[in-house]
């Protein structure tokens, strides 16, 4: 009788747990939109940086150059990485197109390494060539693993040009690399 008790606890222990973690994946936004499309690739706009595009001087090696930025971007940044940390979402890489203000949302996200990636520049202005740099990046989507996340934070154009969705500063596209489903994903930021 005792060992049936214990089965019995030891199962409706991992019943509750099995339902608890259900309805976090439910009830947690980006979770349940890569539950949802199977997606292995999430493309994060950069935090805000007021304006568009870049001054006429624009260099990719010169912040100063660029459009950074400002402090509600570095606390949108922030309060993303704390987002994905308080909820457990990993990521297996993390890529981050070559402009300063994609660069600052990898270092203030602090999810991990990373690396600059160029098919993920932004063509808006010509300083990047569109054709290569959208062929750079399916090349590097069709290479993915499909039991890898990959984290990719990039510009509006490019993640329109891949999804069909123009997210706002900060926002979330998950995207599966296979099936190209992709599904829009609003957190609440400050």
């Amino acid at each position: 009788m005792k060992i049936l008790k214990t089965t019995y606890a030891a199962f409706i222990c991992s019943l509750y747990m099995t339902i608890t973690s259900a309805q976090a994946i439910a009830t947690e936004p980006l979770k349940k939109a890569l539950s949802e499309t199977s997606a292995n690739v999430v493309f994060m706009r950069h935090a805000l940086a007021p304006g568009v595009g870049d001054p006429a001087e624009f260099q990719i090696t010169d912040c100063s150059t660029q459009r950074n930025l400002d402090e509600t971007g570095r606390r949108q940044a922030l309060f993303i990485g704390n987002y994905m940390r308080d909820y457990k979402i990993a990521f297996d890489i993390i890529l981050s197109s070559q402009w300063c203000r994609c660069k600052q949302t990898a270092d203030l996200l602090d999810m991990g390494s990373w690396e600059e990636f160029t098919g993920l520049n932004s063509f808006f202005q010509g300083y990047a060539d569109r054709t290569d740099t959208l062929k750079k990046l399916q090349h590097k989507l069709d290479s993915l693993p499909v039991d890898t996340l990959v984290l990719m934070i990039t510009h509006q154009v490019v993640i329109n040009a891949v999804t069909k969705i123009s997210p706002a500063s900060g926002g979330l596209v998950v995207y599966n690399a296979r099936t190209k489903v992709s599904k829009e994903v609003k957190l609440k930021t400050p």
